[in-house]
């Protein structure tokens, strides 16, 4: 099972806010500083969010947008 978070930047903090609605009602949201805070953000949602044996295997984040950085 898998299941997809949308992930939006964050206008208040810099950082992105990721949402999943469960379609039985309810849902997740959580958000993080930085991709990689975002991931554990997620994924702890995750595992606090479903029963013991019912949490999806995978987790898809989708960018409403694109993330951009500078490199210079």
């Amino acid at each position: 099972m898998e299941i997809t978070f949308s992930v939006e930047p964050c206008t208040e903090t810099g950082g992105f806010v990721a949402r999943w609605n469960d379609p039985a009602g309810g849902g997740i949201t959580t958000q993080g500083d930085t991709l990689a805070e975002l991931q554990t953000m997620v994924s702890d949602a995750v595992s606090g969010y479903f029963d013991e044996g019912k949490a999806p295997a995978r987790v898809r984040l989708h960018f409403v947008q694109d993330p951009v950085f500078a490199v210079a």
